[in-house]
């Protein structure tokens, strides 16, 4: 589609692609997207289909034309200290979603900077830009000290035709696995699944036959006839569940990890949960073995995400941050007119 600053903009929100499957969740909001596409260190120069469609009422732009365009957006959605320096001559309000903890960033980085400084120059230059934060979770939330706002992921178990599980066989869906072994804890995972039958989806350079799903429906099939879904995390970095597992909930698979105060598994009611490798490993036996039991228990998931993690929820939640980000912006102006009032 051709850009054009006469294009009629009301209510246009533009977002950084951070993840196609995070991003692709804002077309339930009823706005139009312009969503930047090419950005440095992302898998894939362009949106990647194999994870998500495009949403609808969207267009893929480029950052140059982003910073470019003389029409206003409603708000902007970014998810790092680069995207909001990217965008900083825009004038529009802005989201700063924080998807990581203030350790898991240091960490990612490998920053030498102190935590607790970070948060510090982070609160002030949010405050100073009149920035609104939302955190992803609770954990992330606490991690920077930054905001109560929190916008869970919201899953569409509609998306999902019933479960079979007829294939024994267990899944996880996850992108640089030895890359980030500390954040998905590597060594846990292979010790409780290291020879029983899994199958690992997503980019996974140096792990044998892990590779990205051709689709999103292709990825909608592998969740219907796998037998159960992996999850592990290290709890100092990460939380006990991603976008993922909540899809595969709501898919209707039982989720097996380690131990995590933030995990929505309710250990033997929706999946398995131990920081015993070998007792996972006889968990995942049980239900390999099990076809029955492995139903019976992502039923109880299907209910959890339903119930704690619903669509409906995610766009009531994000329609007011977004509203509340406005106002911020607005405060902003007001003060930043009375501190320094035009001669």
């Amino acid at each position: 589609m051709r850009l054009t600053d006469q294009h009629k903009q009301e209510k246009r929100l533009l977002v950084f692609n951070c993840h196609e499957a995070w991003v692709y969740q804002l077309g339930i909001l009823g706005h139009p997207l312009d969503i930047i596409t090419g950005l440095p260190g992302h898998h894939r120069r362009g949106w990647d289909t194999r994870f998500r469609p495009v949403p609808p009422q969207s267009r893929l732009i480029s950052l140059e034309q982003a910073k470019n365009l003389s029409s206003q957006y409603y708000c902007i959605i970014t998810h790092n200290i680069t995207d909001l320096l990217d965008i900083k001559e825009r004038p529009e309000p802005r989201i700063l979603m924080l998807h990581l903890s203030v350790e898991a960033r240091v960490t990612e980085e490998k920053a030498t900077v102190d935590p607790r400084r970070l948060r510090r120059m982070l609160r002030h230059y949010l405050s100073w830009m009149g920035v609104h934060a939302v955190a992803v979770t609770e954990s992330k939330a606490i991690s920077w000290g930054l905001t109560t706002d929190i916008v869970h992921a919201g899953v569409n178990a509609q998306d999902f035709s019933l479960h079979t599980g007829e294939r024994a066989c267990a899944l996880r869906v996850c992108n640089f696995m030895k890359r980030r072994k500390q954040f998905v804890h590597w060594d846990f995972h292979q010790a409780a699944f290291g020879d029983l039958p899994v199958q690992i989806v997503g980019y996974n350079p140096g792990i044998p036959g892990a590779m990205p799903s051709r689709s999103w429906d292709h990825l909608r099939q592998l969740l219907r006839i796998h037998r159960f879904y992996i999850h592990t995390a290290e709890p100092t970095l990460e939380d006990g569940y991603n976008m993922a597992t909540l899809e595969a909930m709501a898919a209707g698979l039982p989720v097996l990890g380690n131990e995590h105060p933030t995990s929505p598994i309710q250990h033997g009611k929706n999946g398995f949960l131990s920081d015993d490798p070998q007792a996972l490993r006889r968990y995942a036996q049980m239900l390999l073995a099990d076809r029955k039991l492995a139903w019976d228990m992502g039923q109880e998931a299907r209910r959890t995400v339903l119930e704690r993690f619903s669509q409906g929820k995610f766009r009531h939640t994000m329609l007011q941050s977004i509203e509340t980000a406005r106002q911020k912006h607005q405060q902003c102006i007001q003060k930043r007119a009375h501190l320094c009032p035009a001669v």
